[in-house]
């Protein structure tokens, strides 16, 4: 996962992504990986006894077979070596890193539940040898470079630089299905100097365009086809109308800019100035600022949490935050002004609850609440207050609503629940993206899924609060993608999205 992404990790993985077997379609020109769809069951999902199906065939024949886990993450099969190693992996455009287990992975539980490469077997393999390590929600994998071949759908992608990985440990990935993750990201974001596989894809001419596209279907109950991925075009029976190209606004990450929220069809006047947006494969829902995320909660019916902070930070500072705004004191500097936060004009917000910064130097303030969780409902009253602000709406009825949001804040690490019957009566969300809108309408961002023989719905906004200079920003998951095909194009430094067929 990208490296902001990793803390979402224990939010999302239940709901993550497998792929059953499909066809790959290739030509001299593009390769397309197809998906199937399985009916989510939460409790088949969630068993302790989870065993990864694997399928061995001859990868020469261009077929590719790919699972779908819990209906939200796709990954299907790559080769690694000569003769080729399998491998179900996830197609992540939020990371740039290609990692695998390894055989050498003596004492990982998670690397017994997966596929592991073996240089050994390997007659194009190459050895480096270089530590790496990369953090995931609870835990982390650590390993090291390694170079072989890399078949993708019949492609060959020679002298590939991965990760194998000697050590697993994290609890969560136990249960994934997936036994690691292929990274599509930027090289920016990829640390040391090898190329990704995108890249070297590119490098070596196996694709006539340097774009790929991504489809994932939300009508399983219309064909077996789940989603399916183009690498160096775009199969136009999966979209309907022209696509809507907005330009990449990062170099580490495929990140674009949205201006504009609206729920029910009404500007919230949230994001009219610009939000950021990540564009991620690997992650299965849609994540934003948590203030932001209860005011969807509200008009959802999601249930929430009841915080006790919120409510304080919103009560007791609220007014007064307001007023330091409407004065014009800088934003940055209104949580530190009303005793909640420690400021420092070189590096921002320090949430130690002990000194404020006067004049760039710091001074003891025994009136600073001591708990850094005052400090970030701070932080997000400031930014949700400036759009009120800028909206021209009453002081009081905004400060009310807001108690009432931090009884819909996202259950941290949960799983948020909405009832099933009412997703008809639901409202559309929706974002503008190069001034056209893109909503997202209640049956495709609640989740249905099986437990106990009957159907539960699961909220697919989560809150995702990433601290500044890389947020606050929005993560637009597989929820979106199912609404919307999806066009990487590198060549042009751009994202574009059509509706999907």
């Amino acid at each position: 996962m990208g490296k902001i992404l990793c803390l979402m990790f224990m939010v999302i993985w239940f709901c993550s992504w497998t792929l059953s077997s499909s066809l790959v379609e290739k030509s001299n020109e593009w390769i397309s990986i197809e998906l199937k769809k399985r009916e989510l069951d939460l409790e088949r999902a969630t068993a302790s006894g989870i065993k990864v199906r694997r399928d061995h065939k001859d990868l020469d024949s261009a077929i590719v077979y790919l699972k779908n886990f819990m209906d939200t993450q796709y990954y299907g099969e790559i080769g690694i070596g000569t003769p080729p190693q399998k491998f179900n992996v996830v197609f992540d455009t939020g990371s740039s890193k290609l990692w695998v287990p390894s055989t050498k992975c003596f004492f990982s539980i998670a690397c017994y539940f997966h596929s592991s490469y073996s240089s050994r077997m390997s007659r194009t393999y190459t050895k480096i040898g270089i530590p790496y390590k990369i953090p995931y929600g609870s835990g982390y994998i650590a390993g090291i470079y390694s170079q072989d071949n890399v078949d993708v759908g019949g492609l060959i992608v020679q002298d590939q630089v991965f990760v194998e990985a000697l050590a697993e440990k994290s609890i969560d990935l136990i249960f994934m299905k997936f036994d690691g993750v292929l990274g599509l990201g930027l090289q920016d974001i990829s640390v040391g100097s090898e190329a990704p596989l995108w890249y070297n894809m590119i490098q070596q001419k196996l694709v006539s365009q340097q774009i790929f596209s991504l489809w994932l279907n939300q009508n399983a109950l219309s064909t077996e086809v789940g989603g399916e991925i183009v690498f160096g075009g775009i199969n136009w029976k999966r979209h309907r109308g022209d696509h809507v190209y907005v330009p990449m606004a990062n170099s580490e990450y495929w990140q674009i800019e949205f201006n504009g929220l609206d729920i029910a069809n009404s500007s919230t006047g949230h994001c009219s100035d610009g939000c950021a947006a990540i564009i991620d494969s690997g992650t299965s829902l849609l994540a934003g600022p948590t203030m932001i995320i209860a005011e969807i909660n509200h008009a959802i019916g999601a249930e929430g949490i009841v915080s006790l902070e919120c409510r304080t930070v919103v009560s007791n500072y609220g007014s007064l935050i307001w007023d330091h705004l409407i004065a014009g004191l800088e934003p940055e500097r209104v949580c530190s002004a009303v005793g909640l936060c420690l400021y420092n004009n070189k590096t921002g917000y320090m949430s130690d609850g002990i000194h404020t910064v006067v004049d760039g130097g710091y001074e003891e303030n025994s009136s600073t609440v001591n708990n850094t969780a005052y400090c970030s409902f701070c932080e997000m009253a400031v930014i949700y207050l400036q759009v009120q602000i800028r909206e021209r709406k009453a002081k009081e009825i905004v400060l009310n609503f807001m108690n009432k949001l931090c009884e819909k804040l996202p259950n941290p690490g949960q799983k948020s629940f909405v009832d099933c019957k009412k997703i008809r009566s639901m409202p559309p969300v929706s974002f503008t993206i190069g001034d056209k809108a893109f909503p997202l309408m209640p049956e495709q961002y609640i989740l249905k899924v099986k437990q106990s023989g009957s159907h539960v719905c699961l909220n697919g906004f989560v809150g995702v609060d990433v601290p500044s200079p890389q947020g606050p920003i929005w993560i637009l998951g597989n929820i979106f993608l199912g609404a919307y095909h999806t066009v990487f194009d590198y060549g042009n430094l751009r994202v574009g999205f059509a509706k999907a067929a």
